[in-house]
């Protein structure tokens, strides 16, 4: 007697757990479709716009995050270094080169998700463009490590966990360009990891 509304009630309670799990998990995995990638920064252009699909915009009101429109800059992430490893509090790195033309651009330290920056105590949260020591050609040389470095240094946190960078260039012809693929972007080596 019993029986049919039993199947019945656990069909649906699969069925709609099962869209629930699937439908987080499609959220968590990707922030969306139209991401340029450029060495080991990646950038989503059309996360902000009308165009964006729709993973991103479900991604965006899942997270909570505000995020850049076209005309006001791109962010762009990395969490991995140019070999294809993943970036690491425990471990050093050095990022060289120059950004695409910004009026301003910022660097920072964060965790996994990209959420707020990751600051010790008594120590710079983020590097930004107009403190940021050059070199006569205008390239950059950046030491990202745990212990202090000499010349430019962005600290990373004290214990052994992933971490990404976020570099947002603001007020940049970058993020309403057709042309994303050719920009040059800065290098980000591993040097070393532990006190090797």
């Amino acid at each position: 007697m019993f029986r049919v509304p039993l199947y019945v009630a656990l069909a649906l309670i699969i069925a709609f757990g099962g869209g629930i799990a699937t439908t987080l998990y499609a959220l968590n995995a990707s922030s969306g479709f139209g991401a340029i990638k450029l060495g080991a920064w990646e950038a989503f252009p059309r996360a902000q716009t009308a165009d964006a699909d729709p993973y991103a915009k479900s991604h965006r009101a899942r997270a909570g995050k505000l995020l850049l429109g076209t005309a006001e800059g791109l962010k762009f992430t990395a969490t991995q270094d140019d070999g294809g490893q993943p970036l690491r509090s425990s471990c050093r790195y050095r990022i060289t080169g120059q950004t695409p033309p910004a009026r301003l651009w910022t660097l920072y330290v964060a965790d996994r998700g990209g959420n707020a920056p990751i600051a010790r105590d008594g120590l710079p949260a983020g590097l930004n463009s107009w403190v940021i020591g050059r070199q006569p050609d205008s390239s950059f040389v950046i030491s990202v490590a745990t212990d202090a470095q000499s010349g430019n240094w962005l600290p990373l946190p004290g214990d052994d966990r992933a971490v990404t960078l976020a570099l947002t260039l603001f007020d940049t012809p970058t993020a309403g360009s057709s042309g994303l693929i050719d920009l040059s972007m800065p290098q980000l080596q591993r040097i070393g990891c532990g006190h090797a």
